[in-house]
């Protein structure tokens, strides 16, 4: 009777000691139950794992297209940087053009105006060479087919002499900014009579 007293103690202390313990870990002698319980839990686990890692390779590959886009609106913020302002200085362009085609030869032979065109012309070069080192450069148009990408056509000009649809007069002159348009050049397109 003292072994059983014994043994009762002991069953009171371990049950004791699993208070709390969910049922899903105690082992109740049922050992082909446990491992089936043990494979599906590792089953589990398993699945939980492949999610996991797909997850991280989605994320990785999310952090590589966002880190791509930044970079390329970094670059894009540096090249196009210069837009507004350049859109702007093409009137200043155009007006030392018009100057420029506005002086009579008879002013430009003459040897008081001379030192004035020189300087209006090496104005004009100087602007359009830093036109070109910031990547600001004129659209060809004369003598070629209207692109309605780069060109803006105002008018047709009925004509024997071109194709119809060439350009055959320049109102205005286009320009890109490297492969940007930023002003499409304004002009008149053959027809046929």
């Amino acid at each position: 009777m003292i072994d059983n007293d014994k043994s009762q103690a002991e069953d009171d202390a371990v049950d004791k000691e699993l208070e709390g313990v969910p049922e899903e870990f105690l082992d109740n002698g049922e050992d082909e139950a446990s491992e089936d319980g043990f494979e599906k839990a590792l089953d589990a686990l398993k699945a939980d794992l492949e999610t996991a890692k797909q997850d991280i390779l989605y994320a990785k590959a999310e952090a590589q297209n966002v880190r791509r886009r930044a970079e390329k609106d970094v670059q894009d913020a540096r090249a196009y940087a210069a837009t507004g302002f350049a859109r702007d200085v093409l009137s200043v362009s155009d007006n030392l053009e018009r100057a420029i085609a506005a002086i009579p030869e008879s002013l430009r032979e003459d040897d008081k105006m001379k030192a004035l065109v020189t300087g209006i012309e090496a104005t004009q070069r100087e602007l359009e060479k830093v036109f070109g080192q910031h990547g600001v450069k004129r659209i060809a148009s004369v003598g070629l087919p209207l692109d309605p990408n780069q060109h803006q056509a105002m008018m047709e000009v009925p004509t024997e002499e071109y194709e119809e649809g060439t350009i055959v007069q320049e109102m205005q002159s286009g320009y890109m900014i490297k492969d940007r348009l930023l002003r499409p050049a304004m002009v008149g397109v053959a027809k046929k009579p």
